[in-house]
């Protein structure tokens, strides 16, 4: 029967606070790296695509003509 009861663990009295530092610190430093990586693959780069395609199809003529027949600017008078 001495088999099946193990015996308990001393506590650790000494030490404990640097111990349980020493692993929140790791944890941190991988959830913040996880996080950081996250961010870059999944809002950065999917931004970058984003505006990639945007400026790819875009005219700044035609959209200069149409701001300016809106009548918007000051110094460019509309074609009417």
């Amino acid at each position: 029967m001495s088999g099946a009861v193990g015996k308990a663990n001393k506590p650790q009295l000494r030490g404990l606070l640097h111990s349980q530092i020493k692993v929140n610190i790791l944890l941190a430093s991988v959830v913040a790296v996880g996080a950081a990586l996250g961010q870059y693959f999944f809002v950065n780069n999917e931004r970058k695509r984003v505006y990639a395609e945007f400026y790819k199809n875009y005219d700044i003529e035609k959209a200069f003509n149409t701001i300016r027949n809106k009548g918007l600017f000051d110094s460019c008078e509309p074609d009417n």
